[in-house]
Protein backbone atom coordinates (compact mmCIF):
# COMPACT_ATOMS: atom_id res chain seq x y z
CA UNK A 1 0.00 0.00 0.00
CA UNK A 2 2.42 2.67 -1.10
CA UNK A 3 0.13 5.44 -1.27
CA UNK A 4 0.29 5.10 2.54
CA UNK A 5 3.32 6.06 2.54
CA UNK A 6 2.62 8.80 0.49
CA UNK A 7 -0.15 10.50 2.93
CA UNK A 8 1.94 9.89 5.72
CA UNK A 9 4.85 12.15 4.07
CA UNK A 10 2.11 14.63 2.92
CA UNK A 11 0.54 15.14 6.29
CA UNK A 12 3.83 15.52 8.05
CA UNK A 13 4.66 18.44 5.52
CA UNK A 14 1.68 20.04 6.34
CA UNK A 15 1.82 19.79 9.96
CA UNK A 16 5.52 20.68 10.12
CA UNK A 17 4.35 23.98 8.10
CA UNK A 18 1.19 24.21 9.64
CA UNK A 19 1.32 23.70 13.25
CA UNK A 20 4.62 25.07 14.49
CA UNK A 21 4.92 21.52 16.96
CA UNK A 22 8.66 20.04 17.22
CA UNK A 23 9.07 18.15 14.42
CA UNK A 24 10.40 14.95 16.52
CA UNK A 25 6.75 15.08 18.23
CA UNK A 26 5.36 15.31 14.90
CA UNK A 27 7.14 12.38 13.53
CA UNK A 28 6.29 10.22 16.11
CA UNK A 29 2.53 11.17 15.61
CA UNK A 30 2.49 10.73 12.45
CA UNK A 31 4.18 7.31 12.38
CA UNK A 32 2.09 6.21 15.04
CA UNK A 33 -1.29 7.64 13.11
CA UNK A 34 0.50 5.28 9.85
CA UNK A 35 1.31 1.98 11.72
CA UNK A 36 -2.37 2.57 13.77
CA UNK A 37 -4.35 2.79 10.17
CA UNK A 38 -2.02 -0.15 8.75
CA UNK A 39 -2.89 -2.57 11.39
CA UNK A 40 -6.55 -1.52 11.62
CA UNK A 41 -6.54 -2.05 7.78
CA UNK A 42 -4.68 -5.52 7.89
CA UNK A 43 -1.71 -4.40 5.34
CA UNK A 44 1.04 -4.12 8.49
CA UNK A 45 1.67 -6.91 11.21
CA UNK A 46 1.80 -5.23 14.69
CA UNK A 47 4.90 -7.58 16.16
CA UNK A 48 6.47 -6.30 13.03
CA UNK A 49 6.68 -3.26 14.71
CA UNK A 50 8.44 -4.61 18.01
CA UNK A 51 11.85 -4.44 15.88
CA UNK A 52 11.62 -0.62 16.67
CA UNK A 53 13.24 -0.97 19.99
CA UNK A 54 16.71 -3.28 18.81
CA UNK A 55 16.99 -0.73 15.92
CA UNK A 56 16.78 2.19 17.78
CA UNK A 57 19.25 0.49 20.51
CA UNK A 58 21.94 -0.27 18.06
CA UNK A 59 21.87 3.23 16.73
CA UNK A 60 22.20 4.84 19.85
CA UNK A 61 24.97 2.65 20.34
CA UNK A 62 26.74 3.79 17.09
CA UNK A 63 29.71 5.15 17.92
CA UNK A 64 29.04 8.70 15.30
CA UNK A 65 25.93 9.23 17.88
CA UNK A 66 28.44 9.27 21.09
CA UNK A 67 30.19 12.23 18.93
CA UNK A 68 27.23 13.98 18.72
CA UNK A 69 27.15 15.37 22.09
CA UNK A 70 30.78 16.50 22.31
CA UNK A 71 30.66 18.08 19.15
CA UNK A 72 27.63 20.14 20.21
CA UNK A 73 29.74 20.72 23.29
CA UNK A 74 32.63 21.79 21.37
CA UNK A 75 30.31 24.25 20.12
CA UNK A 76 29.11 25.73 23.15
CA UNK A 77 32.87 26.36 24.65
CA UNK A 78 34.28 28.03 21.43
CA UNK A 79 31.48 30.49 21.44
CA UNK A 80 32.27 31.20 25.07
CA UNK A 81 35.98 30.70 24.93
CA UNK A 82 38.62 33.46 23.49
CA UNK A 83 40.30 30.45 21.25
CA UNK A 84 37.84 31.86 18.38
CA UNK A 85 38.51 35.26 19.17
CA UNK A 86 42.10 34.93 19.17
CA UNK A 87 42.01 31.98 15.81
CA UNK A 88 40.10 35.05 13.79
CA UNK A 89 42.62 38.03 14.59
CA UNK A 90 45.59 35.87 13.34
CA UNK A 91 43.91 34.98 10.04
CA UNK A 92 43.37 39.33 10.25
CA UNK A 93 46.98 39.94 10.49
CA UNK A 94 48.32 37.00 8.21
CA UNK A 95 45.56 37.99 5.38
CA UNK A 96 45.77 41.76 5.80
CA UNK A 97 48.40 41.97 2.86
CA UNK A 98 45.79 40.36 0.33
CA UNK A 99 44.12 44.40 0.77
CA UNK A 100 40.73 42.03 1.54
CA UNK A 101 42.06 40.22 4.76
CA UNK A 102 38.67 40.89 7.02
CA UNK A 103 36.51 39.16 4.11
CA UNK A 104 39.67 36.41 3.74
CA UNK A 105 39.80 35.61 7.38
CA UNK A 106 35.94 35.11 7.66
CA UNK A 107 36.09 32.52 5.34
CA UNK A 108 39.80 30.87 6.50
CA UNK A 109 38.08 31.07 10.18
CA UNK A 110 35.15 29.19 9.03
CA UNK A 111 36.90 26.85 7.33
CA UNK A 112 38.83 26.05 10.70
CA UNK A 113 35.87 26.61 13.36
CA UNK A 114 32.78 25.10 11.43
CA UNK A 115 33.51 21.34 11.26
CA UNK A 116 34.05 21.30 14.77
CA UNK A 117 30.89 23.36 15.95
CA UNK A 118 28.75 20.87 15.75
CA UNK A 119 25.92 22.81 13.30
CA UNK A 120 25.32 25.51 11.22
CA UNK A 121 23.37 27.43 14.38
CA UNK A 122 26.44 27.49 15.70
CA UNK A 123 28.95 28.75 13.48
CA UNK A 124 26.55 31.54 12.85
CA UNK A 125 26.25 32.96 16.22
CA UNK A 126 29.79 32.19 16.56
CA UNK A 127 31.12 34.03 13.37
CA UNK A 128 28.23 36.65 13.02
CA UNK A 129 29.79 37.82 16.82
CA UNK A 130 33.43 37.94 16.10
CA UNK A 131 33.33 38.19 11.93
CA UNK A 132 30.79 40.70 11.56
CA UNK A 133 32.22 44.32 13.22
CA UNK A 134 35.24 43.42 10.87
CA UNK A 135 32.99 43.53 7.85
CA UNK A 136 32.70 47.23 8.29
CA UNK A 137 33.77 48.24 5.20
CA UNK A 138 31.64 45.32 3.16
CA UNK A 139 27.75 46.64 1.86
CA UNK A 140 25.68 45.20 4.57
CA UNK A 141 24.06 42.71 2.34
CA UNK A 142 27.46 41.76 1.04
CA UNK A 143 28.50 41.35 4.96
CA UNK A 144 25.70 38.70 5.70
CA UNK A 145 26.00 36.81 2.80
CA UNK A 146 29.61 36.49 3.64
CA UNK A 147 29.46 35.69 7.44
CA UNK A 148 26.36 33.30 6.10
CA UNK A 149 28.40 31.43 3.23
CA UNK A 150 30.87 30.88 6.29
CA UNK A 151 29.01 29.62 8.59
CA UNK A 152 27.85 26.75 6.36
CA UNK A 153 31.72 25.48 5.08
CA UNK A 154 30.94 22.73 8.08
CA UNK A 155 28.11 21.27 5.72
CA UNK A 156 30.55 20.66 3.21
CA UNK A 157 34.23 20.52 4.54
CA UNK A 158 35.57 16.99 6.33
CA UNK A 159 35.07 16.19 9.18
CA UNK A 160 32.18 18.04 10.47
CA UNK A 161 28.92 16.17 12.20
CA UNK A 162 26.66 17.18 9.30
CA UNK A 163 29.52 14.77 6.90
CA UNK A 164 29.59 12.29 9.46
CA UNK A 165 25.98 11.99 10.26
CA UNK A 166 25.37 12.03 6.21
CA UNK A 167 28.20 8.99 5.89
CA UNK A 168 26.50 7.04 8.27
CA UNK A 169 22.53 7.88 6.66
CA UNK A 170 24.80 6.63 3.27
CA UNK A 171 25.84 3.67 4.33
CA UNK A 172 22.04 2.46 5.37
CA UNK A 173 21.04 3.94 2.26
CA UNK A 174 23.51 2.06 -0.22
CA UNK A 175 22.86 -1.20 1.22
CA UNK A 176 18.66 -0.38 0.83
CA UNK A 177 19.26 0.88 -2.42
CA UNK A 178 20.91 -2.63 -3.27
CA UNK A 179 17.27 -4.10 -2.60
CA UNK A 180 15.30 -1.61 -4.81
CA UNK A 181 14.08 -1.94 -8.39
CA UNK A 182 16.53 -0.98 -11.25
CA UNK A 183 19.64 -1.03 -8.95
CA UNK A 184 22.98 -2.17 -10.92
CA UNK A 185 25.92 -1.69 -8.83
CA UNK A 186 28.11 -4.94 -10.48
CA UNK A 187 29.69 -5.93 -7.26
CA UNK A 188 30.38 -2.15 -6.12
CA UNK A 189 31.49 -1.54 -2.41
CA UNK A 190 29.13 -0.25 0.04
CA UNK A 191 30.24 3.31 1.43
CA UNK A 192 31.61 4.01 4.91
CA UNK A 193 31.93 7.30 6.25
CA UNK A 194 35.62 7.59 5.31
CA UNK A 195 34.55 7.36 1.91
CA UNK A 196 32.13 10.48 2.16
CA UNK A 197 34.83 12.05 3.72
CA UNK A 198 37.19 11.68 1.05
CA UNK A 199 34.69 12.20 -1.71
CA UNK A 200 33.92 15.32 -0.25
CA UNK A 201 37.32 17.01 0.13
CA UNK A 202 38.23 17.83 -3.41
CA UNK A 203 34.35 19.91 -3.86
CA UNK A 204 34.75 21.16 -0.74
CA UNK A 205 38.13 22.58 -1.59
CA UNK A 206 36.45 23.70 -4.64
CA UNK A 207 33.88 25.65 -3.32
CA UNK A 208 36.15 27.41 -0.58
CA UNK A 209 38.72 28.42 -3.57
CA UNK A 210 35.82 30.25 -5.54
CA UNK A 211 34.05 31.53 -2.47
CA UNK A 212 37.70 32.93 -1.71
CA UNK A 213 38.03 34.66 -5.47
CA UNK A 214 34.34 36.20 -4.72
CA UNK A 215 35.56 37.22 -1.73
CA UNK A 216 38.88 38.74 -2.24
CA UNK A 217 37.30 40.72 -4.94
CA UNK A 218 34.25 41.99 -3.19
CA UNK A 219 36.89 42.88 -0.14
CA UNK A 220 38.74 44.97 -2.29
CA UNK A 221 36.29 46.28 -3.71
CA UNK A 222 34.87 48.27 -0.69
CA UNK A 223 38.77 48.72 0.47
CA UNK A 224 38.28 46.73 3.61
CA UNK A 225 42.56 46.85 4.45
CA UNK A 226 41.37 50.48 6.39
CA UNK A 227 39.81 47.83 9.16
CA UNK A 228 42.16 45.72 8.89
CA UNK A 229 44.89 48.37 9.85
CA UNK A 230 42.45 50.03 12.28
CA UNK A 231 42.72 46.81 14.95
CA UNK A 232 44.76 47.13 17.39
CA UNK A 233 47.61 44.54 17.20
CA UNK A 234 47.85 41.10 18.53
CA UNK A 235 50.17 40.57 21.99
CA UNK A 236 52.57 37.82 22.72
CA UNK A 237 49.24 36.00 23.99
CA UNK A 238 46.98 36.22 21.63
CA UNK A 239 49.33 35.19 18.96
CA UNK A 240 50.29 32.01 20.95
CA UNK A 241 46.99 31.04 21.68
CA UNK A 242 45.62 31.54 17.90
CA UNK A 243 48.49 29.75 16.26
CA UNK A 244 47.75 26.85 18.76
CA UNK A 245 43.98 26.58 17.99
CA UNK A 246 44.73 26.57 14.27
CA UNK A 247 47.54 24.08 15.22
CA UNK A 248 45.44 21.67 17.22
CA UNK A 249 42.11 22.05 15.50
CA UNK A 250 43.92 20.96 11.74
CA UNK A 251 45.46 18.01 13.60
CA UNK A 252 42.33 16.91 15.09
CA UNK A 253 40.38 17.39 11.62
CA UNK A 254 43.97 15.65 10.02
CA UNK A 255 42.97 12.74 12.27
CA UNK A 256 39.59 12.02 11.69
CA UNK A 257 39.89 12.59 8.01
CA UNK A 258 42.89 10.16 7.73
CA UNK A 259 41.20 7.28 9.53
CA UNK A 260 43.98 7.61 12.54
CA UNK A 261 40.77 8.69 15.05
CA UNK A 262 37.35 8.35 15.46
CA UNK A 263 35.01 10.44 15.32
CA UNK A 264 34.27 10.15 18.87
CA UNK A 265 37.77 10.79 19.83
CA UNK A 266 38.54 13.28 17.83
CA UNK A 267 35.34 15.51 19.61
CA UNK A 268 36.55 14.10 23.28
CA UNK A 269 39.93 15.24 22.51
CA UNK A 270 39.06 18.74 21.20
CA UNK A 271 36.45 18.94 24.25
CA UNK A 272 38.96 18.11 27.04
CA UNK A 273 41.66 20.31 25.68
CA UNK A 274 39.01 23.42 25.67
CA UNK A 275 37.81 22.60 28.82
CA UNK A 276 41.44 22.24 29.84
CA UNK A 277 41.76 25.63 28.65
CA UNK A 278 38.91 27.45 30.41
CA UNK A 279 39.64 25.88 33.44
CA UNK A 280 43.69 27.24 33.22
CA UNK A 281 42.88 30.40 31.87
CA UNK A 282 39.88 30.80 34.19
CA UNK A 283 37.59 31.93 31.30
CA UNK A 284 34.73 30.71 32.88
CA UNK A 285 33.20 30.80 36.02
CA UNK A 286 30.32 28.31 37.37
CA UNK A 287 27.41 30.60 35.97
CA UNK A 288 29.03 30.25 32.22
CA UNK A 289 30.05 26.64 33.24
CA UNK A 290 26.11 25.58 34.12
CA UNK A 291 25.10 27.59 30.80
CA UNK A 292 27.26 25.93 28.70
CA UNK A 293 26.31 22.34 30.27
CA UNK A 294 22.64 22.93 29.99
CA UNK A 295 22.21 24.28 26.90
CA UNK A 296 24.62 20.94 25.71
CA UNK A 297 21.66 18.97 27.22
CA UNK A 298 19.09 20.92 25.50
CA UNK A 299 20.26 20.61 21.93
CA UNK A 300 21.73 16.84 22.25
CA UNK A 301 17.89 16.15 23.98
CA UNK A 302 16.16 17.80 20.85
CA UNK A 303 18.41 16.23 18.37
CA UNK A 304 18.12 12.38 20.24
CA UNK A 305 14.16 13.04 20.25
CA UNK A 306 14.43 13.91 16.39
CA UNK A 307 16.35 10.64 16.05
CA UNK A 308 14.21 8.70 17.27
CA UNK A 309 11.10 10.33 15.54
CA UNK A 310 12.97 9.93 12.29
CA UNK A 311 13.73 6.29 12.65
CA UNK A 312 10.00 5.55 13.69
CA UNK A 313 8.42 7.23 10.91
CA UNK A 314 11.00 5.41 8.43
CA UNK A 315 10.18 1.87 9.92
CA UNK A 316 6.04 2.26 9.25
CA UNK A 317 7.44 4.20 5.80
CA UNK A 318 9.08 1.17 4.50
CA UNK A 319 6.51 -1.48 5.52
CA UNK A 320 4.28 0.21 3.86
CA UNK A 321 6.55 -0.47 0.50
CA UNK A 322 6.48 3.27 -0.85
CA UNK A 323 10.16 2.99 -0.96
CA UNK A 324 10.01 0.45 -3.93
CA UNK A 325 7.27 1.92 -5.47
CA UNK A 326 9.31 5.11 -5.89
CA UNK A 327 11.95 3.68 -7.00
CA UNK A 328 10.07 1.73 -10.20
CA UNK A 329 8.30 5.08 -10.66
CA UNK A 330 11.03 7.39 -10.64
CA UNK A 331 13.08 4.56 -12.89
CA UNK A 332 11.18 5.83 -15.96
CA UNK A 333 11.34 9.61 -15.67
CA UNK A 334 14.04 11.49 -17.45
CA UNK A 335 15.76 13.20 -15.27
CA UNK A 336 14.43 11.62 -12.47
CA UNK A 337 17.88 12.79 -10.08
CA UNK A 338 17.61 16.09 -10.74
CA UNK A 339 13.53 16.51 -9.65
CA UNK A 340 15.07 14.51 -6.49
CA UNK A 341 17.93 17.10 -5.80
CA UNK A 342 15.69 19.92 -6.14
CA UNK A 343 13.00 18.11 -4.40
CA UNK A 344 16.00 18.09 -1.72
CA UNK A 345 16.73 21.42 -2.42
CA UNK A 346 13.06 22.67 -0.85
CA UNK A 347 13.36 20.44 2.30
CA UNK A 348 16.83 22.72 2.84
CA UNK A 349 14.96 26.00 2.40
CA UNK A 350 12.47 25.22 5.64
CA UNK A 351 14.62 22.15 7.49
CA UNK A 352 17.77 22.20 9.44
CA UNK A 353 20.63 19.81 8.86
CA UNK A 354 20.25 17.51 10.84
CA UNK A 355 15.90 17.27 10.07
CA UNK A 356 17.29 16.58 6.46
CA UNK A 357 19.42 13.59 7.30
CA UNK A 358 17.80 12.03 10.00
CA UNK A 359 13.75 12.97 7.59
CA UNK A 360 14.23 13.64 4.20
CA UNK A 361 18.12 11.54 3.08
CA UNK A 362 16.70 8.29 4.05
CA UNK A 363 13.72 8.44 2.20
CA UNK A 364 15.71 10.53 -1.06
CA UNK A 365 19.21 8.69 -1.03
CA UNK A 366 18.34 5.24 -2.09
CA UNK A 367 16.68 6.31 -4.98
CA UNK A 368 19.51 8.52 -6.15
CA UNK A 369 22.07 6.02 -5.19
CA UNK A 370 19.79 3.52 -7.75
CA UNK A 371 19.49 6.55 -10.43
CA UNK A 372 23.24 7.36 -10.70
CA UNK A 373 24.85 4.44 -9.05
CA UNK A 374 27.10 5.93 -7.27
CA UNK A 375 26.78 6.60 -3.24
CA UNK A 376 29.45 8.59 -3.29
CA UNK A 377 28.24 11.06 -5.67
CA UNK A 378 25.46 11.14 -4.12
CA UNK A 379 26.64 12.33 -1.17
CA UNK A 380 28.31 14.89 -2.58
CA UNK A 381 25.83 16.32 -4.63
CA UNK A 382 23.40 16.37 -1.27
CA UNK A 383 25.83 17.98 0.44
CA UNK A 384 26.09 20.76 -2.31
CA UNK A 385 22.28 21.13 -2.33
CA UNK A 386 21.81 21.61 1.86
CA UNK A 387 24.46 24.06 1.55
CA UNK A 388 22.85 26.07 -1.31
CA UNK A 389 19.81 25.68 0.15
CA UNK A 390 20.90 26.98 3.73
CA UNK A 391 22.06 30.36 1.67
CA UNK A 392 18.57 30.85 -0.34
CA UNK A 393 16.86 33.91 1.02
CA UNK A 394 14.48 34.84 2.69
CA UNK A 395 14.23 31.05 4.49
CA UNK A 396 17.51 29.68 4.23
CA UNK A 397 18.55 28.55 7.27
CA UNK A 398 22.04 30.14 7.37
CA UNK A 399 20.09 33.54 6.15
CA UNK A 400 17.74 33.45 9.27
CA UNK A 401 20.56 32.55 11.68
CA UNK A 402 22.70 34.85 10.68
CA UNK A 403 20.01 37.58 10.52
CA UNK A 404 18.94 37.24 14.33
CA UNK A 405 22.22 37.44 15.08
CA UNK A 406 24.62 39.91 13.73
CA UNK A 407 24.31 43.04 14.27
CA UNK A 408 24.09 44.40 11.23
CA UNK A 409 21.61 47.20 8.80
CA UNK A 410 18.35 45.84 8.13
CA UNK A 411 18.47 44.43 4.41
CA UNK A 412 16.55 43.92 2.03
CA UNK A 413 15.89 40.31 0.15
CA UNK A 414 16.12 41.69 -3.49
CA UNK A 415 19.74 43.12 -2.05
CA UNK A 416 20.68 40.14 0.05
CA UNK A 417 19.34 37.66 -3.40
CA UNK A 418 22.52 39.90 -5.28
CA UNK A 419 25.11 39.46 -2.30
CA UNK A 420 24.14 35.58 -2.27
CA UNK A 421 24.34 35.11 -5.98
CA UNK A 422 27.91 34.30 -6.46
CA UNK A 423 28.46 32.10 -3.92
CA UNK A 424 25.25 30.05 -4.89
CA UNK A 425 26.84 30.36 -8.33
CA UNK A 426 30.10 29.19 -7.17
CA UNK A 427 28.19 26.04 -5.42
CA UNK A 428 26.02 25.01 -8.53
CA UNK A 429 29.30 24.81 -10.86
CA UNK A 430 31.03 22.75 -8.43
CA UNK A 431 27.50 20.61 -7.94
CA UNK A 432 27.52 20.17 -12.00
CA UNK A 433 31.33 19.32 -12.48
CA UNK A 434 30.33 16.22 -9.75
CA UNK A 435 27.11 15.57 -11.49
CA UNK A 436 28.86 15.26 -14.83
CA UNK A 437 31.89 13.96 -13.57
CA UNK A 438 31.60 11.77 -10.92
CA UNK A 439 35.48 10.62 -11.24
CA UNK A 440 36.24 14.20 -9.04
CA UNK A 441 34.76 12.63 -5.92
CA UNK A 442 36.55 8.98 -6.78
CA UNK A 443 40.39 10.65 -6.55
CA UNK A 444 41.39 9.72 -2.91
CA UNK A 445 38.91 6.40 -3.29
CA UNK A 446 40.33 3.77 -0.57
CA UNK A 447 39.77 0.09 -0.16
CA UNK A 448 38.08 -1.56 2.37
CA UNK A 449 34.16 -1.35 2.17
CA UNK A 450 32.26 -4.62 2.54
CA UNK A 451 30.93 -5.73 -1.28
CA UNK A 452 27.56 -5.77 -1.98
CA UNK A 453 26.15 -8.93 -2.96
CA UNK A 454 23.74 -9.44 -6.19
CA UNK A 455 20.19 -9.38 -5.07
CA UNK A 456 16.75 -8.89 -6.62
CA UNK A 457 14.42 -6.92 -6.33
CA UNK A 458 13.55 -7.07 -2.38
CA UNK A 459 9.32 -7.50 -2.21
CA UNK A 460 7.42 -6.49 0.53
CA UNK A 461 7.31 -10.17 2.11
CA UNK A 462 10.74 -10.21 1.87
CA UNK A 463 10.92 -6.74 4.03
CA UNK A 464 8.47 -7.90 6.40
CA UNK A 465 10.68 -11.32 7.02
CA UNK A 466 13.40 -9.03 7.43
CA UNK A 467 12.03 -6.92 10.38
CA UNK A 468 10.63 -9.51 11.70
CA UNK A 469 14.13 -11.13 12.51
CA UNK A 470 15.23 -7.67 13.66
CA UNK A 471 12.29 -8.12 16.65
CA UNK A 472 12.36 -10.55 19.51
CA UNK A 473 12.57 -13.61 19.25
CA UNK A 474 8.96 -15.94 20.86
CA UNK A 475 9.37 -17.39 23.82
CA UNK A 476 8.80 -21.43 23.27
CA UNK A 477 5.79 -21.51 25.46
CA UNK A 478 4.54 -19.12 23.03
CA UNK A 479 3.56 -21.60 21.03
CA UNK A 480 4.23 -20.84 16.88
CA UNK A 481 3.86 -17.72 15.60
CA UNK A 482 0.47 -16.51 14.22
CA UNK A 483 0.40 -15.65 10.73
CA UNK A 484 0.59 -11.89 10.07
CA UNK A 485 -2.91 -9.76 10.40
CA UNK A 486 -4.37 -10.10 6.52
CA UNK A 487 -2.71 -12.82 4.38
CA UNK A 488 -1.98 -10.46 1.90
CA UNK A 489 0.99 -8.02 2.13
CA UNK A 490 1.01 -4.48 1.23
CA UNK A 491 0.86 -4.24 -2.81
Amino acid sequence: MPSAGLGMLALLAALVAGTGLPVWALLLGVASLGAALGIAMGVLDAGVLGAAYPRLVNLLEHDLLQAMPLYVFLGFLLQRLPVADALVRCFSRLLRGTGAGAALSALASGALLAPMNGSVAASSALLSRLVAPRLAGLPPARALALVAAAATIGVVVPPSLVLLLLGDAMMRAHTEAAHLAGATFDGQRIVNTQDVLHAALLPALAVLLLWALVAWRQGRQARTAVTDRAERPLSRREMLLGTGAIAGVLLLLAGVFTGRMLAVEGAATGGCALAVLAVVTRSLDARAWSEVLLDTLALVGALFALLVGATTFSLVFGLFGTGGWLAQVTAGVPGSSLLLLLAVAACAWILDAFELIFVIVPIVAPLLVVQLADAQQVAVLLLLVLQAGFLLPPLGYAILMTRSHARLPAVSTRALLRAVAPYVAAQLLVGAAVYLFPATVHTLDTAGAQAIEPTGTETDEDLVRRMREMGPSPSPEDGPAADPAGAQPAR
